[in-house]
Parts: C-alpha cells; sequence; structure tokens
C-alpha cells in the first residue's frame, strides 16, 4: 500500500494515526462484551476503518456526516463521550436514543450526526435536504452520507443522485464497495464494473479510491471539500475495501471465499497505516504501546462509567410525552376582514401567507413552480418567492420527503406537495419510518407538512381516488390533519406550518372548487386537535370528517326531524376525545361517518374508544357508515355506489329505530 503525504503534517500524519486505531480498540473491546452477553448486537467495522476516519477527520466538526452501522470512526472522529456512546449500546438512559433505539440509529444535532435507519436508503435523501439549506444559506458547508453494495441496489439511491445532481447539492454520496450486501456478492447487486460508472448516469462526478488507505481518503475528502465549498456540486466517492467480519457478529463469514479473506487481510488499514509511519520515522513501538494503553484506559473507564448507569426507567407519560416535540401554539383568531373563498382559494391563502411570515419556510413538489401545480393552488407563487424557495421536484417522492426531514435537521420548514394523496406510497417509508419516529428516537423535530390531495367523487379511478388518512393515523409521531370547510383549512394549513412536528394535512379534491365560505383574508391559526359541533341535537352524535360533514349535513336538512351532534373531527391525530364523549353521553347514540372504507378505516379506533369507554353511555351499538371494502371505481354510477353517501341516511334511521 502506497501512501501519499500530500503535504500533510508531521502532526497531523500522528492525529490520523490516533483517530484509526480508537475505533479499532473499541471494537476489540465490544467484541468480547458481545461474548459476555453485555451488549445485544455489533455491526463490525474491522477492516474499513480508514473510510470512516478520512471522511470524519476530513471534514469540520460543523458539517453533517450521515454514517451507517459499520462507521464507529465517524462517531468518534466527530469526538462524542464515549460513555455516552456506551450508554447507548446498552439501552441506559445516558444514550441518545433513551433506550429506543440501538446502536447507531441516532443522531445528534451537537456533533452534527444524524444516523441511519434499518431501511438504509432513506438517509440519502435526508443528506440532500441537509445541503440544500447549506447551499441556502451559503455557508460553503458540504454534506457526507454513506452506504454500500447494498443499500446502494434500493430505489432511494437513484432518487437521492438524481435530486442531488438536478439541485447542484454539494454532498459527498460515499458508497463503501466491501464486496458484499450481506451474505449477497457485488456481483449479484449490479453490473456495472464499479459503483464510480454510475456517475455518468447522473452527470455528476465520481471517483474509485482505495477506502483501506487512510490518506488517500482523507486528501481526497479534503480535496472535494475545498471544490465543492465554491462550486456546489454532488460527487459519488466509492472506497474500495473489504468487511472482515460478518454483516453482524451472529452472521459469520462462511459465505466468503478463504483466499479473499487473507488478500484482504494483507491490506488491513490499521496495521499498514502503523508500519508506514514506523517505516518513515514518524512513530516507534514504544510510542504506539503507549498510546495504545491511554486510548485503552480511556475505553475503560467510559465503559465502567456506562455500566455503573443504572438500568433505564420510564413510564407510559414520559414516553408518550416524547412522541411529539412540545411548543406553544399560537392561537391567532380570523379576522371580521372576509371574503368569499372557496376551498382551493384558502389553502393558497394560507400557504402564501406562512411563505410570508417564514422566510425559512420552503414548499416543493411536481409542477409546482412555473406551473403552479395540477390544482393550480401555488399559482404565482415562483413570481413572489423566487425558485430557491419553491421547488419543481423529479418525479421521487420519497426522496423529496427525506430531503425534507434534511431541511428540517438544518433549520428550514417545508411544505411538500403530494400531487395527489395517491402517490404518497411512494414516499411511504420516509414518513413511517423517518418523520414519525425522529423525535422519539433522538429528540430531532421534523418540522414537515405533506399536503394530500384526496378522496373520489371526481371520477379518477382507483389511483387517484383514495382515502388513505387511516395509513398515517396507525403511526404515533405524526399527526393528521383533515377539514372539511375554507375557513378550517386556512387556519389548519397556518398552524400545520407552524407546528415544528410532522403534519399529514388532508383536502379533499372534490371540495376544491365546488364549496365556499366566508374567509378571514388576513392570516390566522385554528386550533390542531380541536373538533368543532357544527350541529346540536340529542339522539345522535354524528361523528365525521371531511367529505362526510356535507354529507352529514345532506341528509339533516333532508330531515329536519333527526336531533342530531354534528361533529366535524377537523383533525384526526391529535383527535378530541373529550368533545366525543360529552356528545355521546348526552346522546347516548353515536355513529362514525368516513369516505375510507370500512376494514381498516378510521372509523374503527373511534367506535373501539367508544365501545371501550363510554359503554354506560351507549343506548345502542355504535355504528359505522364507510365506503365499500373495494378500490374505487372509476365510472360514476359504480362510484356512487362505492362511496358511504349511498347508505349512511339509511343507517342513521336504523340507528335512531334501534
Amino acid at each position: 500500500m502506497q501512501f501519499n503525504r500530500k503535504g500533510i503534517s508531521d502532526d497531523e500524519l500522528i492525529a490520523l494515526y490516533k483517530s484509526i486505531i480508537t475505533p479499532r480498540l473499541v471494537e476489540e473491546k465490544m467484541l468480547i462484551l458481545l461474548r459476555q452477553g453485555k451488549i445485544s448486537k455489533w455491526f463490525s467495522g474491522i477492516g474499513q476503518e480508514a473510510i470512516s476516519v478520512g471522511v470524519g477527520e476530513g471534514l469540520d466538526q460543523d458539517e453533517y456526516i450521515l454514517p451507517m452501522h459499520r462507521n464507529l470512526g465517524v462517531f468518534t472522529s466527530k469526538n462524542l463521550p464515549l460513555n455516552r456512546l456506551f450508554a447507548q449500546f446498552q439501552g441506559k438512559s445516558n444514550g441518545f436514543t433513551k433506550g429506543r433505539d440501538r446502536s447507531f440509529h441516532f443522531g445528534t444535532q451537537e456533533h452534527h450526526i444524524v444516523g441511519m435507519i434499518s431501511h438504509l436508503g432513506p438517509q440519502l435523501g435526508v443528506a440532500d435536504g441537509i445541503a440544500l439549506a447549506n447551499k441556502l444559506k451559503d455557508n460553503k458547508k458540504i454534506t457526507a452520507v454513506f452506504t454500500g453494495d447494498g443499500g446502494a441496489s434500493e430505489g432511494d439511491f437513484h432518487e437521492a443522485l438524481n435530486v442531488a445532481a438536478v439541485w447542484d447539492l454539494p454532498v459527498i454520496f460515499v458508497i463503501e464497495n466491501n464486496g458484499y450486501g450481506l451474505s449477497t456478492p457485488s456481483s449479484e447487486q449490479f453490473r456495472c464494473k464499479q459503483f464510480a460508472d454510475k456517475g455518468i448516469g447522473y452527470g455528476m462526478d465520481a471517483y474509485t479510491i482505495d477506502g483501506n488507505n487512510i490518506l488517500e481518503v482523507y486528501s481526497a475528502v479534503k480535496d472535494l471539500k475545498k471544490q465543492m465549498s465554491e462550486n456546489p456540486k454532488p460527487v459519488i466517492l466509492e472506497c474500495m475495501s473489504f468487511r472482515m467480519r460478518g454483516h453482524e457478529e451472529a452472521s459469520g463469514t462462511k459465505y466468503v471465499p478463504e483466499e479473499l479473506m487473507e488478500m484482504w487481510a494483507k491490506k488491513d488499514p490499521v496495521e499498514n497505516y502503523e508500519f508506514f509511519l514506523i517505516k518513515d520515522g514518524l512513530i516507534d513501538e514504544a510510542t504506539i504501546a503507549v498510546l495504545k494503553k491511554e486510548i485503552k484506559a480511556e475505553i475503560d473507564s467510559a465503559w465502567e462509567i456506562a455500566d455503573n448507569e443504572p438500568k433505564i426507567e420510564s413510564t407510559p407519560e414520559k414516553e408518550l410525552a416524547d412522541i411529539y416535540q412540545s411548543y406553544n401554539a399560537e392561537l391567532i383568531a380570523p379576522s371580521t376582514n372576509k371574503s368569499e373563498k372557496r376551498l382551493i382559494d384558502a389553502i393558497s391563502d394560507g400557504l402564501r401567507q406562512s411563505m410570508q411570515k417564514y422566510d425559512n419556510l420552503i414548499i416543493m413538489g411536481q409542477d409546482i413552480a412555473d406551473y403552479g401545480g395540477v390544482f393550480k393552488i401555488t399559482d404565482g407563487f415562483l413570481e413572489e418567492f423566487g425558485r430557491e424557495r419553491v421547488r419543481n421536484t423529479p418525479i421521487c417522492e420519497s426522496a423529496i420527503i427525506s430531503a425534507a426531514l434534511g431541511l428540517s435537521i438544518n433549520g428550514y420548514k417545508s411544505v411538500v406537495e403530494m400531487q395527489f394523496a395517491d402517490f404518497v406510497t411512494s414516499g411511504f417509508n420516509p414518513i413511517i419510518n423517518n418523520l414519525a419516529k425522529t423525535h422519539y428516537r433522538w429528540g430531532e423535530n421534523a418540522d414537515v407538512v405533506v399536503r394530500m390531495p384526496t378522496g373520489a367523487g371526481v371520477g379518477a379511478g382507483p389511483f387517484h381516488s383514495q382515502s388513505n388518512e387511516a395509513w398515517f393515523t396507525h403511526t404515533p409521531g405524526l399527526k393528521v390533519v383533515y377539514p372539511a370547510f375554507p375557513e378550517d383549512a386556512k387556519g389548519l394549513l397556518n398552524a400545520s406550518i407552524n407546528d415544528p412536528n410532522p403534519v399529514m394535512y388532508f383536502e379533499h379534491k372534490a371540495l376544491y372548487r365546488s364549496l365556499n365560505e366566508p374567509v378571514s383574508d388576513d392570516y390566522f391559526t385554528t386550533e390542531i386537535g380541536r373538533a368543532n359541533v357544527i350541529k346540536e341535537g340529542n339522539q345522535v352524535s354524528i361523528i365525521t370528517y371531511g367529505m362526510g360533514v356535507h354529507w352529514a349535513l345532506e341528509v339533516l336538512r333532508n330531515n329536519p326531524e333527526i336531533s342530531a351532534d354534528l361533529i366535524d373531527l377537523r383533525t384526526l391525530i391529535p383527535l378530541d376525545k373529550e368533545c366525543i364523549s360529552a356528545s355521546v353521553k348526552k346522546t347516548g347514540k353515536a355513529i362514525v361517518l368516513h369516505e375510507d372504507c370500512m376494514i381498516g378505516g378510521f372509523g374503527a379506533d373511534i367506535a373501539a374508544i367508544l365501545a371501550d369507554e363510554y359503554f354506560e353511555y351507549l343506548d345502542a351499538p355504535v355504528k359505522r357508515s364507510a365506503s365499500m371494502d373495494t378500490p374505487v371505481p372509476f365510472a360514476y354510477e359504480l362510484e356512487d355506489n362505492f362511496l358511504a353517501k349511498a347508505r349512511f341516511e339509511m343507517q342513521l334511521k336504523d340507528l335512531l329505530a334501534y
């Protein structure tokens, strides 16, 4: 192995040696502790330390790195206190996730690290968002994100690299080519000769370097940082290396040919660099022994501190309190200065006024800039706010939602428009596993609103008409907002953007231009989590939201003899249980109405709550009125029969007659 100093000082060379032997010595300790049952799992980076350390030391301490589970050297290079790192491995309260996640599945703003989730790919898009924030700030900072043979096969890899290239984002995509994705060799992962060959397809520079040579990695990162700081653009940095131990310790390496292990053992990054320093007279065996003794003592002391910490304790109240970031919701009442607005106008008005209020608010989506969005909600926004803040995106929902999280991590707010709520399936993973869980896992908020044009009634068929709000009400960490009227739509959108937590904001397409009412022209907010009683009565409680509100209003207009409480939930999560319970205690009967299908619909949760907690107040079984358990059909005749509206009036009257 040839080491080229490239003007690196003696002190830097020695410092790099300390940096590369630290993760190796930590690992040696962890492997012993794993066998003793004192930690539960370990993903070894032995043989790959030069990549983690070279990247970590090549960037500034305040530049974000997004590592994976074999990048211990990133964490040690970023100077994380070892006792906290060990507490993390043990699931202690002083760890970075309070025992809620394991190993390196965490981040820390203090050290500018954003850890992975097990799905690997989404962190690439998160890096895009962090880099976009850096570019908007013009702070000359770059971002580095890691992936490997397996992760580079995911769709998120393509999406993230494509977005980074289109937007000229200063990201180094570090690909650790270690020959395998768990046990699957690279020959079964991709057909190109090198990962760097992919660069031409994305229109970005790409380099292949010796990932076991710390000076080559360190120098490459320093050089790239200098170039990218002045000329922002993404780069692929493929680092050739090898995984000397199993994917994780329980996996073993029986699937690896013995001659391959022997070849790479000769390329050990620590031993080869150590030999280079000795040969050049920069260090000797005695100094090495002293250094290792000092680092081992530091490791042992840090482990003892973590090990002596008490086992973690918590309460349901503490766990629930950490689902969302707490904040003081400023409620601004609507003014009397009102004009008639359709639902679509009210949403556009709220979004525009929020953009005016927050100069760090970015909106992203397909065709939202010059075209103004398929529903024209952002028409004129490009001229007012500019292309940096009103961003057309490629068709890559996963990368854009991940980028929204990255923007939040780096100090921005974002609103992401799904062109249709149905298309959110392409971005499901980052919503469910990253936006929703981030605050609970490591205390970082996700200041993201995902706008969801939803619902049937427009003859759009099974891919543009789904009611999919229940997918998200079943995921702790998300808030789900679903207004039925223009004024609520504006106030709740403003409140959702104010909220530092992730909000899924549903807008019914059939109501966009068919419904209007007086709406405050000035900026105002409506409280999230507060239902609205639209009509009051004493015979039955109708609990609904979205289009269901208007179906219920029509039935009540046609049947004035029915005395009903009509509750518009407005927000599904958090749910206004107090409003529901007060109404049901008064009327003794309840019907839950929604456009979604019966099986799996949110009404099932409400019905279960009523049966479980308010059974003694009920004079009849809780009734659910929902659409058929089929996909949404295209033909209007079939769609009308599919929707709950076709059956609601009869079901309501049957309940009243019980």
